[in-house]
């Protein structure tokens, strides 16, 4: 038998079993196929990624934690996935599986015309849980630079590969999340490209967006965007966290202070009458999701159920 018709045969057997619930032994006299034979396709199907499972509702608990931190904050939506074992990872993971479910919701809709992405490491995880809808009519456009100080692509930045997964048009900016002066970012945004990425802006629907800490060995530290001692000042400024590098307080107010003139990205209040969704977890950024959501930069958020217990006692 040729790989192209195990390929079949073993997705015929898991649709039977997964989607059709059918027994192990009900496929095995259907196909007349050893029953040994069945559960071991049953295996491989799963292993190679050929099965892939989401449970898309949450537990009780997690249930009364969204309608508690919706409730409190004034969000639009608030879903929490129970938490996996495994650390940073395992957050990872459970916003993945939930957030995933939330944005094909939006991209399902046809209606939909233009939506606008960030960057990040929970939200590419996200969008890799994201199953390929197509989508040939949208466009989508990344709210944030995508170039690292060095010159480097950013690897983080989802708008590529959301891209891919709907067959729709991606729109990049193509300059430094934070540019070395003010003048610099004037340049960009004086650029040929920009008015057109800018009316994209005006016509976004929802915004996908991450939140991150500003700690010394934060994201943007990590992946090149500012140096460990601009971090380091930005929390000597009060700053606790940031989105798509707009730093801000523990309050949830803006850090300005010479800062916020040299950010290239599209500020998130234009979008204010939109969805802005924020997928978001973990010990280390509780400061900056609470920030966020005292600062009313979000109206919805997708995270892990330890964060959000936290979340609900402060």
């Amino acid at each position: 038998m040729s790989t192209a018709n195990k390929q079949d045969l073993m997705a015929k057997v898991a649709w039977l079993y997964f989607v059709g619930n059918k027994t192990q032994q009900e496929i095995a006299q259907s196909l007349n196929i050893s029953r040994p034979t069945i559960n071991r396709m049953i295996s491989q199907a799963t292993d190679s990624g050929l099965v892939q499972v989401r449970i898309s509702h949450s537990t009780r608990d997690c249930l009364e934690l969204a309608e508690t931190l919706q409730r409190r904050y004034d969000l639009s939506l608030c879903e929490v996935a129970p938490t996996l074992d495994g650390g940073e990872n395992g957050d990872y993971r459970s916003i993945a599986a939930l957030g995933g479910a939330v944005m094909e919701r939006y991209l399902s809709d046809s209606r939909l015309a233009v939506i606008a992405v960030g960057f990040g490491r929970t939200l590419k995880a996200v969008v890799e849980g994201v199953s390929e809808i197509p989508a040939p009519h949208l466009k989508i456009l990344s709210l944030a630079g995508s170039v690292a100080l060095d010159g480097s692509f950013n690897n983080f930045d989802v708008g590529l590969r959301l891209a891919d997964k709907t067959g729709s048009k991606a729109f990049l900016l193509p300059m430094p999340v934070i540019a070395p002066s003010t003048e610099e970012r004037d340049h960009w945004h004086n650029g040929q490209l920009f008015p057109l990425v800018k009316q994209l802006y005006k016509e976004a629907e929802v915004a996908f967006v991450g939140i991150g800490d500003v700690l010394e060995n934060c994201a943007l530290v990590a992946d090149g965007f500012i140096s460990a001692e601009e971090a380091l000042s930005l929390q000597s400024e009060g700053a606790v966290g940031e989105i798509l590098g707009w730093a801000m307080n523990k309050h949830g107010e803006r850090v300005n202070d010479g800062w916020a003139e040299r950010v290239t990205s599209f500020p998130l209040e234009s979008l204010a009458k939109r969805p802005i969704i924020a997928f978001a977890g973990g010990e280390r950024k509780i400061p900056a999701i609470l920030a966020a959501l005292r600062g009313r930069w979000i109206s919805g958020l997708v995270t892990d159920e330890a964060t959000a217990v936290r979340l609900a006692a402060l």
